[in-house]
């Protein structure tokens, strides 16, 4: 699996069975056969469209972790905050998956670019990233 898609499953899918038990009951409610195909095919666009709120994820798992650093514009301490390996050999690896190369590797330029990266793809795929963690 890629560092990316670990990073992008820790945040999307981050206390995702606290969310599931309020989903299932409105996609099991039938009350006639006749609704039941219009009742089944709302709720999977839904799914797919779901829009995860990536600053409340993260600032929610930097209270449990006394701050999380400064996971807002740093890449080790992101990294470090979802509990993956913020080495400069997986960051390299992080960086070739993103396809950033801003700068040699390791530099404040690279590890600041791979964090932006990181969350232009999060919103790219779903997520809710406030401007505080683009910039």
């Amino acid at each position: 699996m890629s560092i990316f898609t670990t990073i992008m499953n820790k945040v999307f899918h981050h206390k995702a069975a606290d969310q599931a038990p309020t989903a299932a009951p409105v996609a099991t409610s039938q009350t006639a056969p006749q609704a039941a195909p219009a009742a089944a095919a709302q709720p999977a666009p839904a799914a797919t469209q779901q829009s995860v709120d990536v600053g409340a994820v993260l600032s929610e798992m930097a209270a449990m972790k006394d701050g999380g650093g400064n996971y807002q514009s740093s890449i080790v301490d992101l990294l470090k905050l979802l509990d993956l390996d913020s080495s400069l050999t997986a960051r390299k690896e992080l960086a070739d998956e993103l396809n950033v190369h801003a700068s040699a590797d390791g530099s404040a330029e690279q590890n600041i670019a791979l964090h932006k990266a990181v969350m232009q793809k999060l919103a790219d795929n779903g997520g809710i990233v406030p401007d505080s963690l683009r910039n």
